[in-house]
């Protein structure tokens, strides 16, 4: 068990404690030894790589025993690899304190910087509390290019944290959507998926990575190309000339409201559906309105 320990990392508490919870196999006993193998090993490195993933021990200890079954685990730790692996080019930079300053107008913002480590637009490095880590430096880029323009900081923290909720909805719905149309067959059914399947759903993750990105570039600039230019003419046209009538509005809905809606229409028709839904309901709340004012008005009319 020692060895074990010094070759994996391990401390041999720790190697007991994955005993007793039934993650590590039990050595092969040759007289008043216990002999462990490289298959000890390579579990030991399997569960520091699942853990490192947020994986708790009771949920590695179902996924090891459902890939106990002749089956390795080497496909399916190939798609949990490439699904948290980093889902754009970019990559991150050091900044120092000074920089950063200097970036936003010269002027030290102790607030504006814990706000952005909350965000996670920066993070500590250990050790170096004049340095910080930027995961996404295009994202910083923007928020320097913004507030040279003019917009506080307080403002540009508030709008990513309003956008990042409407991007988060956005993911969902296409994490649903391919979930539903593609990798249902390797996630459903009563047997775990092959290493093959692993290995093949793996490169689906790899070709459909970009997709929701692209998509989501492509409708940006569409939305904001029609907008752009309904709000020019809203402010440079005089007002004889009628606004344009036709406007939308975000509305949060439950998610199993807008699954049982689109059930029941489809996906195209699901936000038809909904505003037809609630114009019908609006109407014939004014109806009902109309007919207790009428019968009111009936009942003042009557003689006692």
């Amino acid at each position: 068990m020692e060895d074990l320990a010094h070759l994996s990392g391990a401390t041999v508490r720790t190697i007991r404690a994955y005993q007793d919870r039934g993650l590590l196999p039990r050595p092969e006993r040759r007289g008043r030894a216990n002999v462990y193998a490289d298959a000890h090993l390579v579990r030991l490195g399997q569960i520091a790589d699942l853990l490192d993933r947020g994986y708790t021990l009771a949920s590695i200890k179902e996924l090891l025993e459902a890939w106990d079954a002749g089956r390795g685990l080497g496909g399916v730790l190939g798609l949990v690899a490439e699904v948290d692996g980093p889902w754009t080019d970019e990559e991150s930079v050091r900044i120092s304190r000074a920089e950063l300053d200097e970036r936003f107008g010269g002027v030290p913002d102790d607030a504006a910087v814990a706000e952005a480590v909350q965000l996670g637009v920066l993070e500590p490095v250990a050790g170096d509390d004049n340095s910080f880590l930027v995961p996404s430096p295009q994202e910083l880029a923007v928020a320097a290019e913004l507030h040279a323009a003019g917009v506080p900081l307080s403002a540009i923290s508030a709008h990513l944290r309003e956008l990042r909720g409407r991007v988060e909805n956005i993911a969902v719905r296409f994490l649903e959507f391919t979930t539903e149309h593609v990798f249902a067959r390797y996630l459903d059914g009563p047997h775990h998926p092959t290493d093959a399947d692993a290995a093949e759903a793996a490169s689906l993750v790899r070709r459909l990575r970009p997709l929701a990105q692209q998509t989501v570039d492509a409708e940006l600039a569409r939305a904001m190309r029609s907008l752009a230019v309904r709000h020019l003419r809203d402010h440079l046209t005089t007002g004889d000339v009628p606004a344009p009538a036709e406007r939308t509005r975000d509305v949060a809905i439950p998610v199993e409201t807008m699954r049982a809606v689109e059930r029941l229409v489809g996906t195209e028709q699901a936000a038809e559906f909904i505003a037809l839904a609630a114009e019908r309901e609006v109407r014939a709340r004014s109806l009902d309105r109309l007919a207790a004012s009428h019968v009111a008005s009936d009942d003042l009319g009557e003689t006692p």
